[in-house]
Parts: structure tokens; sequence; C-alpha cells
């Protein structure tokens, strides 16, 4: 009888996590880098006496560690990987400017002598929109500058451009009037209520979305963020002879999604997973692989 043809992996094709308690999906990662399944032990020797060398050796405990380079970031990967599960927000085909709120003084949004808030201009504000996280702030008891944290798209709708290096886009401070107070090219109006009063000084925020196909929004770092436990399992590329090449990893621990922003890069996350023991399975993994 001849020789069997060798085992080979070949490549990666994707990743799909799973709830342990359910056997559901979270979803899956396919623009990956690699997956890599670490197993490794330490070596315990008996020495005594003058011997320089063992008397025997044993196995000591076993480290089992998953690395995965992926190169997307699905919902999942935040509440997995940081500890908390992103918010969805369905596909919008308008601008949306969110409630303002102070961040500094109380005088800027104000129900009675101030800025009652703020939204799009009437009929040309949608298509002027441009996203960010803006700042108001007070230059004098009845006008105001507007400051935004991005010019990411300036070219949306009539042409944008920052006024000076702190990022203020109004070219002289808007005197806050009863009624409707525009600042066209960003399609932007702050509505005046009653005589303005405003605290030199004090700042209030917003932002602004534009029309977009979905929206994900998540806080990480809270003190009740959790990093569930979850099933894997790991595919390999399929091979030219139709071979396939499966591990399910049954009990997965991990912690860290790095983020990298690198120039002309898409970014690429290495992320480091324990692979535990579960008593359901009694086993760590399991490896199947069709021929």
């Amino acid at each position: 009888m001849a020789l069997s043809n060798p085992r080979s992996i070949f490549g990666i094709h994707q990743i799909s996590p799973y709830n342990i308690d359910t056997g559901e999906f979270y979803g899956t990662m396919r623009v990956l880098g690699s997956s890599t399944l670490s197993l490794s032990s330490e070596q315990i020797d008996l020495m005594g006496g003058s011997s320089r060398y063992p008397y025997d050796s044993e196995i000591g405990p076993m480290t089992s560690e998953m690395k995965i380079v992926a190169r997307e970031y699905p919902d999942w990967a935040f509440e997995l990987f940081l500890g908390k599960k992103p918010t969805r927000t369905a596909a919008s085909t308008i601008s949306v400017v969110s409630t303002a709120t102070n961040v500094q003084g109380t005088s800027i949004i104000n129900a009675t002598n101030g800025i009652s808030s703020v939204g799009l201009i009437a009929l040309t504000g949608d298509d002027d929109a441009k996203f960010g996280n803006y700042i108001i702030k007070a230059v004098t008891p009845t006008s105001v500058d507007v400051y935004v944290s991005t010019n990411i798209n300036f070219d949306r709708g009539t042409d944008a451009v920052y006024e000076d290096d702190l990022l203020k886009i109004t070219a002289a401070p808007i005197v806050i009037a009863i009624g409707t107070n525009p600042i066209p090219a960003f399609g932007l109006d702050l509505t005046g209520i009653g005589v303005s009063a405003f605290t030199v000084g004090d700042t209030a925020s917003f932002t602004v979305d534009i029309p977009h196909k979905g929206k994900m929004d998540v806080v990480i770092g809270g003190a009740s963020d959790i990093f569930p436990k979850f099933g894997c399992m790991v595919y390999a590329q399929k091979k030219g002879n139709g071979g396939l090449f499966q591990i399910n990893c049954f009990n997965v621990q991990a912690a860290g999604l790095p983020i990298g922003f690198t120039e002309k890069e898409f970014s690429e996350a290495e992320i480091s997973a324990k692979l535990l023991f579960s008593s359901a399975k009694n086993g760590v993994f399991r490896i199947t692989a069709l021929d």
C-alpha cells in the first residue's frame, strides 16, 4: 500500500464566534490576515544532588492561546473583545442634528434667554449639513462662535473652510436674535429665544450625522462592562482538491481590540485570546478535517 498524501493546511477563510449557552452565532470575520493556535507547556524536571541532568521530567501546565489578525471590525467584535455591545441605528436618508447640551456653564442652551435649539435650515440644510462634533462658545453676552471637530466632508453641499487653527467655522461672531440664526455653509440654524444673556466663555455641544447606510455607536470602558466567554469556529481556506479544515474552540476568553490608523493602509488588529477547558465538551477544541 502506498503512502497517504500528507495533510496540510493552507490559508485562512473565516472565523465564526458563537454563544456558548445557545449556540447562536455572533457573526463572522472574513477579512483576516491569520489565526494561530499556540499550545505550549513547561517541562518540570526532577533535579537533585550533583547531576547536571534531570532524573525525570513531567509536563507542566499547558498554555493554550489563539491570535487573530483581523482587517475588519464587525459590531460583535466590540462586544467580545472590548466588553460592550454597540448600539445599532438603521440607515438614514436625511441629516440629523442631535439635541444641543451645555458643556461649560448653563447660559447658552437656555429656554428663556439664549439658544433654545439647534436644527437644520429649512429646504437646504439637509444637503449642506456636515458630519462632526460642534462646539458653540459665547464670546459676548449676545453672540457666539461655532467650532467643529473635522473637515472630513467640508465639500458636501456648499463648500466650507475653517476660519482659524482653533477649528472655528464662523467668520465673525453670530449675534443671536429671536428666531433663526443660520450658518448657511453648514446647513445649521441656531434658534434664539428671549434676549440673549450668555456668560462669556460658556460652551455647548451637539453632533451632526449625514445620511448613512447604518450607524454603530459604543462607549468603551464602563464600570459594568463584561467580557463574555464564547466559542469560535476557525476555517482554513478550501484547498484545490476540495479539502476542508475546521477547528471548534469550545470556550474562549478575549480582551483587547487594537485599532490602528496608518497612512494609506487598511487598519489591522491583532487579537489575543485564551482557549479554556470546557467541562461540557470535556476538552479545549475539536479539529475536523475533510481530506
